[in-house]
C-alpha cells in the first residue's frame, strides 16, 4: 500500500477540500512563477529599452505556446498515467512510468530545440510581426528555444511530482529559478545593455536551474519513485498510455494556439504600440489563467487517483469542489486586475498609447477569465476518467475555430483592437456550456 508522507498528499482518503487547496494553490505560485519569466522579461526591456523591444518579447508568446504546447499536453499523460498507478496501488508499475515520462521529456526538448531555431523567421513573419521589431523577435525566438530541453525536463518531472500530490517542490524550484531571472534581466539588461538577448539567456539559464532542481528530488525520491538515469527507457505500454491521454490535450493546447497567433496577428496588423500594449495585458491574462489551470491539473490528478481506485462518490466531489474554489479564487483575481488595470499596467510601461491598448485587453478579456472555469475543470475531470479527445474536440470547436472565424469576419469588417478582444469571453462562454454538458453526459454514463 502507497501511503502519503513527506511532500506527498494522500488524495484516497479523508477530507478533500483542505487537501485539493494545499495541492492546487502552490501549483498555481509554481506556475504563475514560471509565466513571471516570461513577464520580467516584458517588464525589464519596457522599463529600461524600448517599446520595440518590449513589442518584440512579447509578441513571442503565441508562437512559442504553438510549438511548446503540444509537449506539455503529453506531461498532462504522464501525470495521469502514474497517478493511476499510485491509485491502483501498482508501485511496480511506476517505475517503468516514470522513466518512460523523463525519456519523452528528453526527445522532446531536443525536437523543439531545433525545430525552434528553423521555424523562427517563418513563423513570426506569417503572424505579420512589424517590420520594426521582426530582428528583435526573432533573436529572442532562438535563444528561447536552446532552453527547451530543460523545459520539458522541468514540465515532465513536476508533472511526476504532482502524480502524488507534491505541488510544493516545483513550486520552490520555480521560486528559484524565477529570482535567478530577475537578477540577470537586470544585470544583462541595466548593466550590460543587451536588451533582448540578454532577457532571452537569462530565462534559458532560469530554466536550467529550475530543471536540475526537478531532477535531483526525482534521484533522492523514495524507492518506488527514484529517477535513474541507468534505467531510462521507452516502455510501449506507458508510451502508449501518455500518448492517448496527452496527446489529445497537447493537440488541444496547440490549436488553441493556432487561435491565438491568428489573433496576434490581427494585433500587429495594428502596429507595434498594439503588439507592445496586448503583451504587457496578457501578462495578467496568464497570471490569471494559471489560478483556473491549477484547481485544473487537480481534477486531472484527484479524479485519476480516486477513478483507478473506483470510488466515484469521491470523484464527484472532486469536480464540485475543484469548479468551486477556482472560479471564487478567479473572480476575486479578476475583479482586482479590473479595479486596479492602471497601476498594475505601470509595472510593464509608462508610454500612454501602449497603456490605451493594454487597459482596452484588460476590461475585455481578463476581467472575465474566471469563465474558463468552467471547461477548464469539466475538461481536466474527463481526462481523469480517461476521456481526454472529447473536451479537446469541444475546445477546437468553441475556442480555436471560432476565434479565427472571428478575426477574418467580425475584426475584418471593423478592424478594432477591442472587437478583435472581444471573441476571447465569447468563445469562452460557448466552450464552457458546451463541456459542461459533456462531463455531466460522460459521468452519468460511468458511474451508472
Amino acid at each position: 500500500m502507497l501511503h502519503s508522507h513527506g511532500n506527498n498528499i494522500d488524495m484516497l482518503h479523508g477530507s478533500l477540500l483542505d487537501k485539493i487547496l494545499l495541492f492546487s494553490l502552490p501549483l498555481a505560485a509554481s506556475m504563475m512563477l514560471q509565466q513571471l519569466f516570461n513577464s520580467a522579461d516584458v517588464a525589464v526591456v519596457g522599463r529600461f529599452d524600448s517599446p520595440q523591444a518590449m513589442a518584440a518579447v512579447g509578441s513571442n508568446g503565441a508562437a512559442i505556446n504553438l510549438m511548446v504546447n503540444l509537449f506539455v499536453g503529453l506531461s498532462i499523460g504522464a501525470n495521469v498515467v502514474v497517478a493511476r498507478c499510485i491509485g491502483r496501488n501498482e508501485t511496480g508499475k511506476i517505475h517503468d512510468a516514470i522513466h518512460t515520462s523523463i525519456m519523452l521529456a528528453i526527445i522532446s526538448g531536443f525536437i523543439l530545440l531545433v525545430w525552434g531555431l528553423l521555424i523562427a523567421k517563418p513563423i513570426l513573419t506569417l503572424m505579420n510581426t512589424p517590420a520594426d521589431i521582426i530582428d528583435l523577435a526573432v533573436v529572442y525566438f532562438r535563444i528561447y528555444f536552446l532552453g527547451m530541453p530543460f523545459i520539458m525536463l522541468y514540465n515532465f518531472g513536476s508533472a511526476i511530482l504532482r502524480s502524488k500530490g507534491d505541488s510544493k517542490r516545483p513550486l520552490l524550484c520555480l521560486g528559484t529559478g524565477g529570482i535567478i531571472n530577475v537578477i540577470l534581466n537586470l544585470i544583462f539588461v541595466i548593466g550590460f545593455r543587451l536588451s533582448v538577448v540578454g532577457v532571452a539567456l537569462a530565462t534559458v539559464i532560469s530554466n536550467v536551474v529550475s530543471s536540475f532542481m526537478v531532477m535531483y528530488y526525482l534521484m533522492t525520491e523514495e524507492e518506488t519513485f527514484r529517477f535513474r538515469f541507468r534505467d531510462l527507457a521507452m516502455k510501449g505500454e506507458y508510451f502508449t498510455q501518455i500518448l492517448r491521454i496527452g496527446l489529445p490535450a497537447g493537440l488541444q493546447g496547440m490549436l488553441f494556439s493556432v487561435s491565438n497567433v491568428t489573433i496576434q496577428t490581427g494585433i500587429n496588423s495594428l502596429g507595434s504600440y498594439a503588439s507592445a500594449g496586448s503583451a504587457a495585458a496578457l501578462n495578467f491574462d496568464f497570471l490569471t489563467y494559471y489560478v483556473v489551470a491549477a484547481f485544473t491539473q487537480a481534477a486531472v490528478t484527484f479524479t485519476s487517483q480516486n477513478f483507478g481506485a473506483g470510488d466515484y462518490g469521491r470523484c464527484k466531489r472532486v469536480f464540485s469542489l475543484t469548479m468551486s474554489a477556482g472560479l471564487i479564487l478567479t473572480g476575486l483575481v479578476c475583479l482586482v486586475c479590473a479595479v486596479w488595470k492602471t497601476e498594475l499596467l505601470s509595472l510593464y510601461t509608462v508610454n500612454p498609447e501602449v497603456l490605451g491598448y493594454a487597459e482596452v485587453r484588460m476590461i475585455h478579456a481578463v476581467a472575465f477569465l474566471w469563465m474558463t472555469n468552467i471547461y477548464e475543470v469539466s475538461g481536466g475531470c474527463l481526462r481523469g476518467m480517461g476521456w481526454s479527445m472529447l473536451p479537446s474536440v469541444l475546445v477546437l470547436l468553441g475556442c480555436c475555430v471560432l476565434r479565427i472565424v472571428w478575426v477574418y469576419t467580425v475584426f475584418a469588417w471593423y478592424s478594432d483592437f477591442a472587437v478583435l478582444i472581444d471573441v476571447y469571453p465569447v468563445s469562452w462562454a460557448i466552450t464552457g456550456v458546451a463541456t459542461m454538458i459533456a462531463y455531466w453526459y460522460v459521468r452519468r454514463k460511468l458511474f451508472a
